[in-house]
C-alpha cells in the first residue's frame, strides 16, 4: 500500500497495470466521504492493459490529513501525486467532488489532461429547495444525522437499504472536520463560465435519478464544453457503485478509438 506525504497529509494510492500499456494512464478521483475503492470495477477492468492510478483524498479512506477548504487544494494533492509518479499526461476521471477536482486540474494544467471524464459532477453548485434546507441545518444537527441524510439521498429508489446503511457508516467514519471543510469547498465551487476553455474531449456520465446534483445541472456544463459526450444511466448519484459495469462500458467506449 504505497503512500506519499504531501503538505501535512499522507496520501494512500494504488498504481496498477503495465507502464507501457495502451494509451495514457487512467487516474481516478473519488467523491466526498468516499474512498478509492469506489473505482474497484473500473480498476479491475482497465488495469489488465493500461496503467491505472487511484488515491484516497486527504482525510478520506486510508489517507491522513486535515480537510481542504478549497477544491484547488485537493487538486494540488492530485497533481503532487502525478508528479511523484512521473505522469505527465493522463485521462482524468472524477466522481462528484472528484469531478470538480478533475475540472480544476484540466483548467489550471491543461497540458496534463488528455481526456476528461466527469461522473455525476457539475461545473457550478446550485441547490434545490430541499438541498438548500439540508445545508441550512447542517451545522445544527448531529454529525451522523447530517451524513446519513446526505448519503441516503445519493442512491436511486430501490437500491438495497442494507448497502446504503453500509455506505452511511463508512461516510460517517470520515473525520467531521474533513467532511465539513470539503462540503464547504464544494459549496464554493464554480467554474461553469470557464468550461469553454476545456480543450479536450469530455465524457459526462450521470445518473438519471441523481437528486444531489441533478441532470439538468450537468447538461449546463455539457453545453458549455466544446467537445462533450453525454451518457445518462438509470442510477442515482452513486453511479460507480450502483451501476459499475455500465459506467465501465461507457468509459471503455469513450477511450476506444473510432474506426
Amino acid at each position: 500500500m504505497p503512500q506519499l506525504d504531501v503538505d501535512g497529509a499522507t496520501l494512500t494510492y494504488d498504481d496498477e497495470g503495465p507502464r507501457d500499456g495502451v494509451g495514457a494512464p487512467l487516474v481516478f478521483v473519488h467523491g466526498w466521504t468516499a474512498d478509492r475503492h469506489r473505482w474497484d470495477h473500473q480498476v479491475e477492468h482497465f488495469s489488465t492493459g493500461r496503467r491505472v492510478i487511484r488515491l484516497d483524498l486527504r482525510g478520506h479512506g486510508e489517507s491522513g490529513g486535515a480537510g481542504s477548504r478549497t477544491i484547488e487544494d485537493l487538486a494540488r494533492d492530485v497533481l503532487a501525486l502525478l508528479d511523484h509518479l512521473e505522469v505527465d499526461r493522463c485521462v482524468l476521471v472524477g466522481h462528484s467532488m472528484g469531478g470538480m477536482i478533475a475540472q480544476t486540474i484540466a483548467l489550471s494544467h491543461p497540458g496534463r489532461v488528455e481526456r476528461l471524464v466527469l461522473v455525476n459532477s457539475i461545473g457550478r453548485m446550485t441547490y434545490s429547495r430541499g438541498r438548500g434546507l439540508l445545508m441550512a441545518v447542517s451545522t445544527r444537527v448531529p454529525f451522523k444525522v447530517f451524513v446519513a441524510a446526505n448519503i441516503q439521498r445519493a442512491f436511486a429508489p430501490g437500491y438495497p437499504r442494507e448497502e446504503i446503511r453500509a455506505y452511511i457508516r463508512a461516510s460517517a467514519a470520515t473525520p467531521r472536520e474533513v467532511v465539513m471543510t470539503c462540503y464547504s469547498a464544494m459549496r464554493a465551487f464554480d467554474v461553469l463560465d470557464r468550461a469553454g476553455e476545456i480543450g479536450v474531449p469530455v465524457l459526462l456520465v450521470h445518473g438519471y435519478h441523481d437528486i444531489q446534483l441533478p441532470v439538468r445541472q450537468m447538461l449546463r456544463l455539457a453545453k458549455a464544453c466544446p467537445d462533450a459526450t453525454v451518457r445518462i444511466i438509470d442510477a442515482g448519484h452513486e453511479l460507480p457503485v450502483e451501476k459499475p459495469a455500465e459506467l465501465t462500458a461507457a468509459l471503455d467506449a469513450f477511450l476506444t478509438p473510432k474506426q
